[in-house]
């Protein structure tokens, strides 16, 4: 899996721009856990305060693209923030699959601000054992 290698540039340049102007209109991208657990990857992604109506996942070829929106905060008429740092808007993020990875079984569940995502290994890409035929009736196994 590949992710993005500017994301940390992304967010200094928020960091830097939200000082100067209070708040800015690019969202940061969403913290990302991955790993291989048996016979799939496991991904969890941090979404806290996103409504899971407003979470949107899309495969295309290998291409995963998560997608979440949260909402800014209703505020009243004469409220003013005083301080305002967790972010609003649409979050993006997109994770290139391998071959071998099986896409059309990816399962998602969202709990307590965490989407969960796990996809399984392709069975052609298991480890498999081939059975060798000999002269004799006698049959040899390798693994493959």
């Amino acid at each position: 899996m590949r992710t993005d290698p500017f994301r940390e540039l992304d967010r200094i340049a928020q960091q830097v721009f939200a000082g100067a102007q209070g708040t800015w209109s690019r969202p940061s991208s969403m913290p990302m856990d991955a790993y291989r657990a048996g016979d799939e990857f496991v991904v969890s992604f941090d979404l806290p305060g996103v409504d899971p109506d407003a979470i949107d996942l899309d495969v295309e070829r290998n291409v995963l693209t998560v997608r979440a929106e949260r909402r800014p905060q209703d505020s009243a008429d004469g409220v003013e923030f005083q301080v305002a740092e967790r972010p609003s808007g649409v979050f993006s993020r997109q994770l290139f699959l391998g071959d071998t990875l099986d896409t059309d079984r990816i399962s998602a569940a969202y709990d307590r601000g965490v989407l969960t995502l796990r996809i399984p290994v392709a069975e052609r890409a298991k480890p498999r054992k081939i059975a060798i035929a000999a002269a004799g009736d006698d049959q040899k196994v390798i693994n493959a």
